[in-house]
């Protein structure tokens, strides 16, 4: 039988968040979670989180070993290093054993070039996989940082999950706003809030695909949710639903559906000639793709794209390829046709 290609690979979490959003709370109290035990932090400042207290030992010069066995890790250097370290400390048994690791960016950071080091590091690919973007939003000052800022909207764009924080210092019509603000920059993203940085690990975690074998879990990856209810006639955001427009036009998602199976040349020839010619306009790419009739999944941030996953097998009986672009400035249209372009030339 052929080796699942996402078996054994190390899954990270990656936290973001705008200044004030509560990353530092949170960060802190999952240092001192129990469930953290065999998990690895990435942070930008240990000294910001203030864990002197619970320190067991120094397991290697920028690695912490907590009461609980969790480590915790500075960016010393870059993110590339700082993982590829952590990885050869752990096999040659410098540290402690870990099978998770989480990663806060800073306030201000973009968090598509760090999606883009797993992508395109080989090493990197090798040993880690991408399980999902989770984003902090201030319910206090989303709306505000949202209007005045690049930084939070390129965050809730990216995000597989995203927690509403300091609800406490809001009214509810200011988060129902803030709500709406977030679910017309990011559809397909599940919204939740917190309290105080008071989450369990698990809610940071199995949100990306696990193995290549389709399933339920497969469908949500890719922003086919589930009904809200059994005798609910209501379901939540399905691709290829039409999405309400925005006021800000800026950043968009576009679903698109496909009908016609691909080959994989026309498929990438399209996709490369997107990058071409608007890759830095390209914020996120997340869809399934019919492959000479085979399921094909494909993610991408900017203008590196994950290798493609073939499944194996259908998730349900739509077997059309849907794909999600998260975007700044293109149209559905645009890309459209550039698909319709290049598949008429590979004809």
């Amino acid at each position: 039988m052929k080796r699942d290609p996402l078996a054994g690979k190390i899954p990270v979490t990656l936290i973001t968040g705008f200044l004030g959003s509560g990353k530092t709370t949170l960060i802190s109290r999952l240092l001192r979670h129990p469930d953290m035990d065999r998990v690895a932090v990435v942070i930008n400042e240990i000294g910001e989180i203030g864990i002197d207290n619970d320190l067991v030992k120094m397991s290697s010069e920028n690695v912490s070993l907590l009461a609980n066995g969790c480590l915790c890790c500075s960016v010393r250097t870059d993110l590339q290093e700082t993982l590829r370290e952590l990885f050869g400390e752990r096999r040659a048994g410098q540290i402690p054993d870990f099978d998770r690791v989480m990663i806060e960016t800073t306030g201000l950071a973009d968090p598509a070039p760090v999606i883009q080091t797993l992508a395109s590091d080989t090493m990197l690919g090798a040993h880690y996989r991408l399980d999902g973007v989770v984003t902090l939003v201030d319910a206090a000052n989303g709306l505000t940082q949202l209007a005045e800022n690049a930084e939070p909207e390129h965050q809730i764009a990216l995000a597989d999950r995203i927690f509403i924080t300091k609800c406490d210092l809001a009214s509810e019509a200011v988060i129902s706003d803030l709500t709406a603000a977030i679910s017309m920059i990011n559809p397909r993203a599940e919204i939740r809030r917190c309290s105080m940085g008071d989450l369990h690990p698990s809610d940071l975690i199995g949100i990306g695909l696990t193995s290549a074998r389709a399933g339920d879990e497969t469908l949500h990856f890719l922003g086919e949710l589930k009904p809200l209810a059994e005798n609910s006639k209501q379901r939540e955001s399905y691709l290829g639903d039409r999405l309400p427009a925005r006021h800000d036009p800026t950043v968009k998602t576009l679903s698109l559906r496909f009908d016609r199976p691909f080959t994989w040349a026309s498929f990438s020839a399209a996709i490369e000639l997107i990058i071409s010619l608007r890759g830095k306009d390209m914020l996120r790419v997340k869809g399934i793709v019919n492959v000479d009739g085979n399921p094909v999944v494909v993610q991408g941030v900017g203008h590196i794209f994950h290798p493609p996953l073939p499944l194996d097998r259908w998730p349900s009986d739509d077997i059309g390829s849907r794909i999600v672009f998260i975007t700044r400035n293109i149209e559905a249209s645009t890309l459209r046709a550039l698909f319709s372009a290049v598949a008429l030339m590979q004809t």
